[in-house]
């Protein structure tokens, strides 16, 4: 039986849910990028959310919806991003176990991140098998609830909750728009769109080196991400069914960005906002950048989805 999609009063519950664990992130503005596109940009900044992304709401909403007997038992995931150290974060603010399987060949930066939040790491090989394998060998042995990173009605609507403050915030928009990899913030903010601003345009943003979302969207059918080659490598994954079938329902458009493009953004909002903004978070000023959304004298909201950049790798000369 396939799971109804989630609708506002979902997104608002979970706000209630989470709202005493997570940042309620600043909407910020530059007068100067303003002037450079002459529109009015309103920049919901998730990288100062907790562990430094978006991914902090929905694994606190997920983990906050489980019964006590579950949150006994713990939760786990297969991760080596954001997801994973969100959920270790949430699962220690309730005291509870967070069972991380992750590719031995993840960054060592992020396998010190996830020890710090307190996770108990497997290791397995870095391929998709050995990673669903280890979480169905570690969910066996602890009884732990599996928690997926973006394909979860949970964190759909935990992710949703960013959007719903950014228009709480601003009040009118003409357009809001967000960063598509998984489509669990886009789903999130398409559903907090429509339930707050029925007529505001709902765009998702990629990298056009990781243009399945965009493809997905146009054919109507999902189309696996293969070989996704760009810098936001936030932005690798393919869209599950039930973001999908959301996305299906609420967005407007799907528009792509080049390489260039994202780290000129980047770089923008590093100069003139004096933010760090990782290549997935600036996904979206790209794409006023490439002039992919109409933005001229509109009142804009994006969500720069997180800051976790590794700044030893920056993609411009300092």
């Amino acid at each position: 039986m396939r799971e109804d999609i989630p609708v506002f009063g979902d997104v608002a519950e979970a706000h209630e849910r989470i709202r005493n664990y997570v940042h309620r992130t600043p909407v910020l503005t530059s007068s100067s990028i303003n002037q450079i596109f002459n529109t009015s940009l309103f920049f919901k900044c998730e990288n100062f959310q907790k562990v430094g992304a978006f991914k902090f709401r929905g694994a606190t909403n997920a983990i906050l919806s489980l019964s006590e007997e579950e949150k006994s038992r713990g939760v786990g995931t297969h991760s080596s991003g954001n997801h994973a150290a969100a959920l270790c974060l949430a699962a220690r603010m309730q005291g509870i176990p967070a069972y991380i399987v992750m590719p031995r060949t993840a960054p060592e930066i992020k396998k010190i991140a996830v020890k710090s939040y307190g996770g108990i790491i497997t290791y397995c090989e870095p391929t998709l098998e050995a990673r669903e394998k280890g979480m169905e060998e570690v969910v066996a042995r602890t009884g732990c609830t599996f928690v997926p990173s973006y394909n979860h009605r949970n964190i759909i609507c935990g992710q949703g909750t960013a959007a719903k403050e950014l228009i709480e915030d601003t009040g009118e928009l003409d357009v809001v728009a967000a960063p598509i990899g998984g489509g669990g913030l886009m789903s999130g903010t398409a559903i907090s769109t429509r339930g707050l601003l029925p007529g505001a345009r709902v765009i998702a943003v990629e990298p056009a080196g990781a243009d399945d979302a965009y493809r997905s969207f146009l054919s109507g059918k999902i189309v696996p991400s293969i070989n996704p080659q760009t810098i936001a490598d936030g932005l690798l994954t393919s869209l599950g069914d039930l973001t999908f079938r959301v996305l299906k329902e609420h967005l407007d458009e799907v528009v792509t960005v080049t390489e260039e493009s994202i780290v000129a953004a980047m770089r923008l909002l590093w100069e003139r906002m004096k933010i760090v903004v990782e290549p997935s978070g600036a996904v979206p000023l790209a794409a006023i950048l490439e002039k992919k959304i109409d933005a001229g004298g509109k009142r804009v909201g994006l969500i720069l989805s997180g800051g976790n950049v590794d700044l030893s790798r920056l993609p411009f000369k300092t």
